[in-house]
């Protein structure tokens, strides 16, 4: 079934990329590769819409360039003829401090050819821009504080 094997090409590609292999990741998407990833550009400036495999590959390398190590776990991958869905829980360690970053992301990959044509990410980034910025940003945001229950 296609399926099957779209869902391994998918899981093939997670497994390159968070090992590092940026070129090899690369190899499994077109040329037209599409990537958007809805998040907040002024403090992830790396994100957000990129196209083609060379804007993809400069992010990327931008991603790697801050991790010391990534670690990812796919608790959940549903495939449907072209399209796959995951759910991916992320381990990222930076190399400034060692802290590690922990999140979860939904990755939706639209193969065309054996090959990832698009990639739309959807994060919870108020909770990655916390983590990355190392505090809590909810005082910035509001004029009050919350309640402690």
């Amino acid at each position: 079934m296609v399926e099957n094997l779209n869902r391994q090409r998918v899981l093939n590609f997670l497994d390159t990329f968070y090992a590092g292999d940026i070129e090899g990741a690369l190899a499994r998407c077109t040329d037209d590769v599409d990537f958007i990833a809805n998040a907040p550009i002024d403090i992830l400036p790396h994100m957000g819409h990129r196209h083609g495999k060379a804007e993809v590959g400069e992010m990327w390398r931008t991603i790697h360039s801050r991790y010391s190590s990534m670690r990812h776990e796919v608790p959940v991958i549903v495939a449907e003829g072209d399209q796959v869905a995951v759910h991916i829980r992320l381990f990222f360690c930076k190399r400034g401090n060692s802290r590690i970053v922990q999140f979860d992301i939904a990755a939706f990959y639209t193969l065309r050819h054996g090959r990832i044509a698009q990639i739309r990410e959807i994060m919870d980034t108020f909770d990655l821009v916390q983590q990355v910025l190392e505090r809590d940003v909810t005082d910035m945001l509001t004029d009050e504080k919350p309640d402690l229950v």
